[in-house]
């Protein structure tokens, strides 16, 4: 009797993140793929029997991908080729691949050394997966035969430009997981069966309850727990750092920005001239004390070098203060950053009401002097915008959703809802509007706090339509804004935000740094 060791190495939700640093202020961080290299290439070496895989949300994140998409282009894609050197078996398409539109996308897949799996995102013109390869066969010595299927949380079309994902379909990702897994199962017939699912956990873990509504956005419980047949569940999406076994499927999910590196060691056994399973495990590698790869950093250089000088750039000056030393201060008292996006927002589309949000923590605000650095590091998304037409109601609504941000704590002070910080940060789904006037009341219970609601000095009138702008994101009805869903859409530009920002910049030199108080946080 033969035994061997199968490895499984996971990235995910990279993030266009190459070199260790905050682009913000170029600090070290212990993240980014240059330093991944070095475990990865270790144990490539070590192990006869191994795997690597991505599980999406690669291509897009930092100034580095921006940078390049939006001004070099017409060269290869610095994180293919980062991929292409580590020698990826295979990637799997996350949601934020779709960000710059699919000929970026399209454009990454064809300079990758490897496929792209994704079995659910179909070509609505053939109803066959988009990308080519559904899954991926993989055979080493001995016989062994492993089959690593690919799929995408079907929620995209909810966040996305739709001009970015025009053609497809996204069929629901397990209804198509449990299908392929059926199918590889019985005319593959493989030794282990990987699931790559770009997607995470809408249950705990070890209660089973539910931890998030019943979007369809995340399905990783669901898929241990009801199909049969697959040995290995590699997650992502949700940023969180999880190892385990559910329902006898061993799990993986290895944070964000190549923190870390998800590893699994399969032991198999032949017995009767056929490999089982005998024993899982998995762990997660921390990449922070290791040396960045020489050639990594090599490969990245010269995008890295332009972008650096791109994100160094003086565009303008502001004269006041709009920095940020308390970001939940920040949320429970209009900012003069805040004002700011939305007055450019309102500017930029022709539209009296906004709303935005302040996306995480680590915004700093906007300094004396501005530079296209502090620009990204304060809206770190390639967002573009929206004007809708909704209803006085539909305004309530999607405030009262924001006001579910706050609650008191013990102490009667006003705190952070943990619905918004756990299992994952969602800071960017509290949002402060400009144009309108309202109250948020946090002693009244969810769903009921918002009090005093007026435009233009008359109350919003339930049934009346007013025109509202905002990112495509939550004009789509992403962060759990279903009253935007679907409402009519009276102009668009596709002009990120970061562009606008700048350009407004550009035009008016000097941005005063001011708040109107037209909204307040009170207890």
């Amino acid at each position: 009797m033969s035994q061997i060791t199968l490895t499984i190495l996971e990235t995910s939700d990279v993030h266009g993140c190459i070199f260790p640093i905050n682009y913000g202020t170029n600090e070290l961080q212990p993240l980014g793929l240059s330093k991944a290299a070095a475990i990865i290439k270790k144990i490539q070496q070590e192990n006869e029997y191994i795997i690597t895989l991505d599980n999406g949300d690669i291509i897009q994140g930092t100034p580095l991908t921006y940078h390049y998409v939006k001004y070099l282009a017409e060269e290869s894609n610095p994180m293919i080729k980062v991929m292409n050197y580590l020698q990826y078996d295979a990637a799997t398409i996350g949601n934020h691949e779709f960000n710059y539109g699919l000929p970026v996308i399209q454009g990454a897949v064809n300079q990758s050394g490897f496929p792209w799996l994704s079995a659910n995102i179909l070509d609505k013109s053939t109803g066959r997966p988009y990308f080519g390869k559904p899954y991926l066969i993989k055979e080493f010595p001995n016989g062994l035969k492993a089959a690593i299927l690919g799929v995408t949380t079907h929620y995209i079309p909810n966040w996305e430009n739709p001009e970015h994902i025009k053609g497809l379909e996204f069929q629901d990702a397990f209804d198509a997981a449990r299908n392929w897994v059926s199918s590889i199962r019985k005319y593959e017939k493989p030794d282990i069966l990987i699931v790559t699912y770009h997607g995470g956990f809408e249950r705990n873990l070890e209660t089973g309850e539910s931890t998030e509504p019943h979007t369809g956005e995340n399905q990783g419980y669901r898929i241990c727990a009801e199909i049969e047949g697959i040995d290995v569940l590699l997650t992502g999406h949700q940023h969180r750092q999880l190892t385990g076994t559910l329902n006898g499927v061993l799990i993986l999910q290895p944070g964000f920005n190549g923190q870390f590196i998800g590893k699994a060691d399969i032991t198999l056994e032949k017995s009767n001239g056929k490999w089982e399973i005998v024993r899982k495990d998995s762990e997660l590698l921390p990449v922070g004390s290791e040396e960045e790869d020489e050639h990594v950093l090599q490969l990245a250089n010269t995008y890295e070098t332009r972008t650096q000088e791109w994100l160094d750039q003086p565009i303008g000056f502001i004269e006041g203060d709009m920095t940020i030393t308390d970001p939940l201060e920040a949320r429970m008292e209009e900012h003069p950053l805040v004002e700011f996006i939305n007055k450019v927002q309102m500017d930029a589309l022709g539209v009296k009401i906004s709303c935005t949000a302040l996306f995480n923590n680590a915004a700093k605000g906007l300094p004396h002097i501005v530079t296209m650095r502090d620009i990204v590091s304060n809206y770190v998304y390639p967002n573009t915008l929206n004007v809708i037409e909704i209803s006085g109601k539909d305004m309530k609504e999607a405030l009262e959703r924001s006001a579910s941000y706050f609650q008191l704590n013990d102490e009667g002070e006003i705190a952070v809802n943990p619905a918004f910080s756990k299992p994952k940060p969602q800071h960017y789904n509290y949002d402060m509007w400009e144009g309108i006037e309202y109250c948020i009341n946090i002693s009244n219970d969810i769903g009921s706090r918002i009090e005093n609601l007026m435009f233009e000095g008359m109350p919003v009138d339930m049934d009346e339509t007013y025109e509202v702008v905002l990112n495509n994101y939550r004009a789509g009805g992403g962060g759990e804004y279903p009253m935007f869903k679907n409402r009519p859409i009276t102009r668009s530009s596709q002009i990120d935000m970061t562009e606008l920002l700048a350009n407004y910049f550009l035009k008016h030199k000097t941005v005063k740094a001011t708040v109107n108080h037209n909204w307040k946080v009170v207890k």
